[in-house]
């Protein structure tokens, strides 16, 4: 198998960290992204690999690591896996949800920033889905920070969700690039701790052990699409838990969803994108 260049944000801990070091561990160059500077620093140390430090809260963060993570030779595989769920709605310091900027927009914005790079790399561009896009979702392209209401659940479904509509966006814009989606399960990690009384019980209350897989066994879903083939192990634009298609309840059959979806983070990050 080819050694590939893998950037993966959110992989401090959890499911990033795991699949890092399996990847790691199998012969590949990965980069480690993170958002807390000691654990991340630990984790590269321990990993043997090169690191970044940007919070998603901060659109300017996220424009310092794509020209960061542009210096690369190349990037072959780009894991946007960061994300987060709030309790309650909060806005960043560039005026968006923090739901919807830390999973969506965030993502949406390093990706465009390396459009290039990926482009002339034929990379695979992978997003963290989750089952909660067919179980919370109530997808309103006119809310997206939800203004209207605000449930933490639904905001996090929503995430969800458009995770798999850029997906679906990125695959129709760029043939050259092989985007695909997968859905993780629950995994036990220290993701759901600014979430409601729910959400941190499933993740860590002593029942967790019900709600909850390993991020090691979940990795393997991340680890699968990083090092597979499109056309061959996945098809570009869909959603995969682990080998197989996963199926997302929201059709969006005329790419109509996706395409508002995409025009709407373009106009929230347009001063961003400017030179490109």
């Amino acid at each position: 198998m080819d050694k590939k260049t893998i950037v993966i944000t959110g992989s401090s801990d959890g499911i990033g960290y795991a699949a890092a070091k399996k990847l790691k561990e199998k012969g590949h160059d990965v980069i480690i992204v993170g958002r807390h500077a000691k654990k991340t620093e630990r984790v590269a140390a321990e990993l043997g690999a090169p690191y970044h430090i940007a919070d998603y809260s901060r659109l300017s963060d996220v424009v310092r690591l794509a020209g960061e993570l542009n210096k690369y030779e190349r990037i072959d595989v780009l894991c946007n896996n960061a994300g987060g769920v709030q309790k309650e709605r909060r806005l960043t310091e560039d005026g968006f949800e923090r739901t919807f900027q830390i999973n969506v927009l965030a993502p949406y914005l390093l990706t465009r920033l390396l459009i290039d790079k990926l482009s002339a790399c034929g990379a695979t561009v992978i997003q963290t889905a989750s089952i909660a896009a067919n179980l919370f979702s109530d997808f309103d392209p006119e809310d997206l920070s939800s203004e209207k209401k605000y449930k933490s659940f639904t905001a996090y479904g929503n995430a969800k969700l458009e995770n798999i509509l850029f997906t679906r966006a990125l695959c129709a814009r760029y043939p050259e690039l092989n985007p695909v989606a997968f859905e993780p399960g629950v995994v036990r990690s220290n993701f759901g701790s600014e979430g409601g009384a729910f959400v941190r019980f499933c993740y860590h209350s002593p029942l967790k052990f019900l709600f909850t897989v390993s991020p090691a066994k979940s990795a393997r879903r991340l680890v699968y699409l990083a090092e597979g083939e499109a056309g061959v192990d996945f098809a570009r634009g869909n959603t995969y838990s682990y080998k197989k298609p996963y199926k997302v309840k929201f059709k969006d059959e005329d790419g109509s969803a996706a395409q508002k979806l995409w025009d709407e983070c373009e106009k929230r990050v347009s001063k961003y994108l400017k030179e490109l």
